[in-house]
């Protein structure tokens, strides 16, 4: 089991540099930093394993002092090479056992569950860190995911896994919809182009951790 602290979920931020508006993923993560995201899952489909080592690099000696883990989605390679603190995986990608025999006990390890199947067999996955309850809402990041689950499948999630796994939900969640993401089971949220693209990423990040810490209150 890694050393994942369950804050740590509370707001996720998911890059794309596709949504960043012109600017680096360096500037985009720092003013997040600055705003309070408490943890950055880099995911980059469209470059090569080179530029994928030196963006992850580039966020981990930015992450590090500030105690933030690093997430890499899907590439464990590349996770264990820059020395992440852990790995997305979804349905498609690496199992998990083979991901955690490679990255060890101590990696963070989070998995992608779309429906009520999946996540009545993660619960056989000894050490899974984490859940990513996905897609909450339709939304345009992401065009290949599955029917968006709505509120009630985030609860029905929650009550499948129990309540001591972790979980994060993902897809369409803004501050006029984060409260009741909360309410109905999960732990934080993650977000992409709510602050990829937003004019200021910093004062965003904050205006949604508030959000998901007043409705935890």
């Amino acid at each position: 089991m890694g050393n994942l602290r369950r804050e740590s979920l509370e707001l996720y931020l998911v890059t794309d540099r596709a949504l960043s508006l012109g600017r680096s993923l360096r500037e985009i993560v720092a003013a997040a930093v600055q705003g309070g995201v408490t943890m950055v899952q880099l995911r980059e489909k469209e470059c090569n394993t080179r530029e994928f080592v030196e963006l992850g690099r580039t966020l981990h000696d930015l992450l590090r002092p500030a105690r933030i883990p690093l997430i890499i989605n899907d590439r464990a390679d590349i996770a264990q090479v820059i020395g992440a603190e852990g790995l997305h995986i979804g349905q498609h990608d690496m199992a998990y056992a083979d991901a955690r025999r490679l990255l060890g006990a101590e990696a963070i390890i989070g998995l992608s569950i779309e429906n009520e199947h999946q996540a009545r067999e993660c619960r056989t996955y000894d050490g899974l860190d984490y859940i990513g309850a996905s897609p909450v809402f339709a939304t345009p990041t992401k065009t290949d995911t599955a029917e968006a689950l709505g509120l009630a499948g985030v609860t029905r999630l929650r009550e499948i896994v129990g309540p001591i796994l972790p979980m994060v939900a993902i897809g369409g969640l803004k501050t006029t919809n984060i409260p009741d993401v909360i309410r109905a089971g999960a732990d934080g949220v993650a977000v992409v182009s709510a602050i990829c693209s937003a004019a200021s990423p910093a004062e965003v990040t904050r205006q949604l951790l508030d959000c998901v810490k007043q409705a935890k209150r």
